[in-house]
């Protein structure tokens, strides 16, 4: 990959189901398995569903006006298969916004249908890898001279006996 397509983030255990996240720019977040407020990892998934999408959408709309309500909701059902592995469907992104009365609150109305279609199909990298679906490959780093480095090649892992919201 190179430096300009490369995205990654740094996670590091703080505790027993405590994690923070960090990103090359500085920023952080606390992660957990639920047991307390942090957010879990299937709420950061809904949460960077609905998150790609707002920005899309904002970035088109707010030029044509500014907002008097912009909120937006993700939801899906996480179920567990004992034969395909937990995961996540019936995923919804619902939008609420609405714009000041005028001809800009107009331009920025007409404009939401438009910014929607084009995050949905085009434009959002999370929601359209979810649904082109991307192979997932797990290296285990931690003995580099073990010889040992990819534990799946982006194929399917057996669930094992962990639990929690993720």
């Amino acid at each position: 990959m190179s430096e300009d397509t490369l995205r990654s983030v740094q996670i590091e255990r703080t505790s027993v189901g405590r994690y923070v996240v960090r990103n090359a720019r500085g920023g952080e977040m606390s992660m957990g398995t639920g047991e307390d407020e942090t957010f879990t990892p299937v709420e950061l998934l809904l949460a960077v569903l609905g998150g790609c999408t707002a920005v899309d959408v904002d970035l088109v709309t707010s030029r044509r006006a500014e907002p008097t309500r912009f909120a937006v909701t993700v939801s899906g059902d996480k179920i567990r298969d004992p034969e395909a592995g937990n995961r996540m469907r019936n995923l919804t992104v619902t939008f609420s916004v609405a714009f000041p009365a005028g001809a800009d609150g107009d331009r920025a109305r007409a404009a939401l249908p438009r910014s929607l279609r084009q995050s949905h199909d085009r434009l959002c990298t999370v929601s359209r890898t979810v649904e082109l679906g991307t192979p997932v490959s797990l290296v285990d780093a931690s003995d580099p001279g073990s010889g040992r480095a990819a534990v799946t090649d982006g194929g399917p892992v057996s669930p094992g006996p962990i639990r929690r919201d993720c």
